[in-house]
């Protein structure tokens, strides 16, 4: 910790030594500990802008020359950052970012490095289908290895199994995916601010965006965002890959569900880490952004948050379940008036999204609602809606309840066990057994199942009877059928 926070301040890094520690904490690696009691409002450290990793602060995208860059895409994705990140590494001592890169972790606990037989265990999680490994070597070899071969003075033939191997690769893209924050260019903030009103604190810093959803429920789709094809047109609006940064010190904070007491904020110069509550002596300090559910958590970060739930129990309160658009439309074969695809095709240019959210509240989404009517309308009133570009609206009636039963019946199906099979894995008596990877599996998915438990238990007080009920005896929380799959 002392050759990382001597390096930093060497580098025009400020901290605030008397206030605040880093230390290794129990259960949550590396962290910051308050060393005294902090007030509201008080700077914990600032990093120069120049300071933070970014494929607009590293001379890498200089010396390979912007004709190269683009012609290998690395201007878009996580691609660029990667080598980047990989090429400063090979530097040693060199790199103006010697000293951080040093400390960064090369070990993760998520899903990206897991293997075969513990991924089985998130089938059917928000998780599954969003680890895109294949894609991600696929930009590896496609991308990255093509540039390395065009530039052995700047990529030497000896340092490739050292510091540009696709291990390196993957290390890196996670080193990104659960560290970077998004920075935008001062110059593009300074004219954001002389529009409306300006916050004489600055501007909030959030976590850097996937260029990609990272919720899209696809099949395959790379951890780390995929570049598009360099002959594509480029979008006015598309995200600048240069805000994508590495911010030293910054990083080091862990994040809790519900316990930020410090934010990161933009200034001119430099960035500033802040109270915004405050803090007393020995406690953590935490810097989160938003509540991602547990499935989230784990993916970019590989741990999951575990508190006392409002309703009893434990589990992450920010937990959500996602249900394919295409599930429901095999749900609704037979029933269904019209030409399906046309409809679907409608809805997602209307920006009617492709997967629906459920979360806490136990209720079935408005747009899944939507989607169902539109599904269901006869000819007549589809081609009325289409002619007013207006979307069915989200209404729940006892019909829709009953289609609604059927489809999250289905969605509870597809996990490998039942509510009962998780929570005994999860007792005193098991889960000592458990690794590590599979304890986090199996939270993750016990937390998505309560939910759609919860909103069947709901929809069935609105469904005719008949209409999906459950059987008496059946207590299994899988779902209408009650049948178990083998593992």
């Amino acid at each position: 910790m002392d050759t990382l926070l001597s390096w930093f301040e060497s580098q025009g890094g400020s901290l605030d030594s008397f206030s605040i520690k880093l230390a290794d904490i129990e259960g949550h690696g590396r962290g910051a500990v308050a060393k005294r009691d902090i007030p509201e409002g008080h700077v914990l450290f600032s990093i120069p802008r120049g300071l933070t990793l970014s494929t607009r602060n590293s001379a890498l995208p200089g010396l390979i020359g912007q004709a190269l860059w683009d012609k290998h895409g690395l201007g878009k994705g996580w691609v660029g950052l990667i080598l980047c990140m990989m090429w400063e590494e090979a530097q040693g001592t060199s790199s103006k970012w010697s000293g951080y890169l040093n400390i960064l972790p090369n070990v993760f606990d998520t899903p990206m490095f897991w293997a075969e037989e513990d991924l089985q265990e998130l089938k059917a999680t928000a998780v599954f289908d969003k680890i895109g490994k294949e894609d991600a070597e696929r930009d590896y070899r496609d991308r990255l290895l093509p540039c390395l071969q065009t530039r052995p003075d700047l990529f030497p033939q000896d340092q490739i199994s050292t510091y540009y191997s696709l291990e390196r690769y993957h290390i890196n893209g996670s080193r990104i995916l659960s560290r970077s924050f998004h920075v935008e260019n001062a110059a593009d903030e300074e004219e954001e601010d002389n529009v409306g009103d300006t916050n004489e604190n600055g501007m909030d810093v959030d976590e850097a965006p996937q260029l990609i959803d990272p919720n899209a429920p696809t099949t395959t789709g790379s951890e780390y965002p995929e570049a598009e094809d360099s002959e594509a047109s480029e979008d006015e609006d598309e995200e600048d890959v240069g805000d994508v940064a590495m911010v030293p010190l910054a990083d080091m904070l862990n994040a809790r569900y519900g316990s930020e007491n410090a934010k990161l904020f933009y200034e001119k110069h430099d960035l500033r880490m802040v109270t915004t509550k405050p803090i007393k002596a020995g406690e953590q300090i935490w810097n989160t952004y938003g509540d991602p559910p547990n499935s989230d958590l784990l993916r970019r970060y590989g741990h999951v948050d575990i508190i006392p739930l409002p309703e009893g129990g434990e589990g992450n309160p920010a937990d959500i379940v996602e249900v394919r658009a295409d599930l429901v439309v095999e749900c609704l074969s037979g029933i269904q008036s019209g030409e399906t695809s046309e409809r679907i095709d409608w809805w997602l240019d209307q920006g009617g999204d492709d997967v629906f959210v459920l979360d806490k509240e136990l209720e079935l989404p408005e747009d899944c609602i939507s989607f169902i009517r539109l599904l269901q309308l006869p000819q007549n009133e589809w081609e009325k809606a289409r002619k007013k570009n207006k979307l069915p609206k989200g209404k729940l009636d006892p019909t829709i309840a009953s289609i609604g039963l059927k489809v999250l019946d289905q969605r509870l199906n597809q996990y490998p066990t039942t509510i009962e099979e998780d929570e005994g894995l999860l007792s005193p008596e098991r889960i000592g057994g458990l690794s590590l990877n599979r304890k986090h599996a199996v939270i993750v998915r016990l937390g998505e199942k309560r939910i759609l438990k919860g909103t069947l238990d709901k929809l069935r007080s609105m469904a005719p009877q008949g209409g999906g009920k459950r059987k008496a005896n059946d207590t299994s929380g899988r779902g209408v059928s009650g049948k178990k799959s083998r593992r």
